[in-house]
């Protein structure tokens, strides 16, 4: 009863504070800001949402071929249809059950192609690993280009940089003993924690090993640079977000990776996350927000008709199997 209890407040909570956000925000703008923001988003020039949209479905069918990488040297080689099937029946997935998707995505295949739950589950996770390591790259790039922007913001905010350096080499110091004691501690849980980091390791350097990793990587810098490039053709629709700067736009991108997994799917807390990042580059709420939602929408109603036919079609296609 217990575990039923945990499950289903893993599903409610973060849907609950989606709902709550969107509530928030609409509720703390006036009727000329709310007014502003559905006009935005209305006006919307629809030939680069579609262009957005192609964009993130090329990026899917790229990270549907790039499992084939790691599934080759297991000895499977799944049809691509199936694959990306069951990447997309994974992000429909996140969106009832937040992260549930990797689970549902090898059971697709496990059901379809054969390919064993552990092993394909197991590929994914090397996946992540090469995603989150781009992802970081992105991230530190992004902080290089902010440099001049954060002094001038620690500057009008009374901010002193020596302390926010200072705290920040506190932490690092705090993080460096606390792997230390995960290291050396024989608490349940450390060594939970360094059994998952082995495997971890173990996955990045199957990355390495593997007969087509420069394939891999080429598909990899593929996945990441039209996730970038949906995020910024999206910036035409909104007047306000047509001159943002390069820096702003990454600032938005990166806020937005890390917001997208905060809830299902990211519901309520993307637009919101985007649209208070660009407030620091002078950009308003509203068209910040208008940004995040017309982005949020696009991509979600592809997940939402890709994710359902694939559902629909992967036991037609598949009969006899």
């Amino acid at each position: 009863m217990k575990k039923k209890t945990i499950k289903l407040l893993k599903i409610i909570i973060p849907l609950a504070l989606g709902i709550f956000l969107i509530w928030y925000s609409l509720q703390s703008a006036t009727p000329l800001e709310r007014e502003e923001l559905l006009d935005n988003v209305l006006k919307a020039n629809p030939f680069w949402i579609i262009l957005s949209i192609t964009l993130g479905a090329l990026s899917h069918l790229s990270r549907a071929y790039r499992w084939k990488y790691l599934l080759e040297p297991l000895g499977y080689n799944p049809g691509l249809a199936n694959s990306f099937m069951a990447v997309m029946v994974g992000y429909l997935a996140n969106f009832g059950i937040p992260r549930s998707g990797e689970v549902l995505r090898a059971v697709t295949l496990s059901s379809y192609e054969k390919v064993p739950f552990e092993k394909g589950f197991g590929t994914i996770i090397s996946e992540r690993i090469a995603d989150m390591v781009i992802l970081l790259l992105i991230v530190a790039v992004t902080i290089a280009l902010q440099t001049d922007h954060l002094l001038t913001y620690f500057k009008a905010n009374n901010v002193n940089p020596l302390v926010s350096i200072g705290l920040f080499i506190a932490l690092i110091f705090l993080g460096v003993l606390g792997l230390q004691f995960i290291k050396r501690s024989q608490w349940s849980i450390a060594i939970k924690v360094r059994k998952l980091a082995k495997g971890l390791l173990e996955g990045m350097k199957s990355i390495l090993k593997m007969k087509k990793k420069w394939e891999f990587i080429l598909h990899t810098i593929f996945i990441w640079a039209m996730y970038v490039l949906m995020f910024y053709v999206i910036v035409f629709t909104v007047p306000e977000t047509a001159n943002a700067s390069v820096g702003a736009i990454m600032a938005a991108f990166v806020v937005g990776s890390f917001a997208i997994s905060a809830t299902n799917g990211g519901i309520g807390v993307y637009p919101v996350a985007i649209g208070a990042i660009l407030i620091l580059y002078g950009i308003s709420k509203q068209s910040g927000e208008a940004f995040g939602w017309i982005l949020w929408g696009s991509q979600t109603l592809m997940v939402l008709v890709f994710g359902g036919l694939s559902f629909i079609l992967l036991p037609v296609l598949n009969q006899k199997k």
